[in-house]
């Protein structure tokens, strides 16, 4: 059930102690503190007369629902994940860093989308399941080797460059001409070994599952 324009006239103390009295889940206590954050409270108890948004409102499979962002998975034990819709539009976000991102150094880039990753890593730290953390770390890498392709243009540069990068020579010419685009060539192990993930880690670009693991050892 959704609630129209809950969150700005709920009185949150008031909701607490009664979520409290049927929740004894730490978690979910603590997501439905952190989706108040930044509310005013002051918002007197008359407001608890709330009306219910029917477009947003169903009921369903606790893995088919999602609640703040997250989801759970279906097996048991029942574990909280990142939304399907929440991978969809953090990508949607770092899609448009990346295509702005053909006539900028890389180090530039990289610094715009930390700001986007430190975010996200931070809402998505209570995920127990870190897949998704992993395919969005390699995704994004491979978003990052696509610009500098498109920025070498030219065979002789792709091939200097890669070279330049360590690749052997005779790798290294035959990868102009493999008659694929630049997304393929950037997921390819001859530009992967070229631009390995050590080297975006030394520019300091911010890596996801690190984010939840550096989360996870601190609790």
């Amino acid at each position: 059930m959704d609630l129209e324009k809950f969150f700005d006239r709920v009185n949150h103390d008031v909701l607490m102690l009664r979520v409290a009295r049927r929740v004894s889940d730490k978690l979910v206590l603590l997501l439905i503190r952190r989706a108040c954050a930044g509310i005013d409270q002051r918002i007197p108890s008359r407001s608890l007369r709330l009306k219910v948004n029917e477009e947003k409102s169903a009921v369903g499979r606790v893995w088919k629902r999602k609640f703040l962002g997250y989801t759970m998975t279906w097996n048991k034990p029942l574990k909280l994940k990142v939304a399907p819709e929440s991978v969809k539009r953090l990508k949607e976000k770092v899609r448009l860093i990346t295509q702005r991102g053909r006539g900028r150094n890389l180090a530039q880039v990289i610094k715009e989308l930390n700001l986007l990753l430190r975010g996200w890593g931070k809402y998505f730290r209570h995920a127990q399941v870190k897949n998704v953390f992993e395919e969005l770390d390699g995704w994004i890498r491979r978003k990052l080797r696509c610009i500098k392709w498109q920025q070498w243009k030219r065979p002789r540069k792709r091939i200097k460059e890669l070279m330049k990068l360590g690749l052997a020579e005779h790798r290294a010419w035959k990868t102009p001409n493999n008659g694929h685009g630049a997304w393929y060539n950037a997921g390819a192990s001859h530009t992967n070994e070229a631009i390995p993930k050590r080297l975006f880690d030394s520019m300091g670009l911010v890596s996801l599952v690190d984010e939840l693991r550096r989360f996870q050892l601190s609790t």
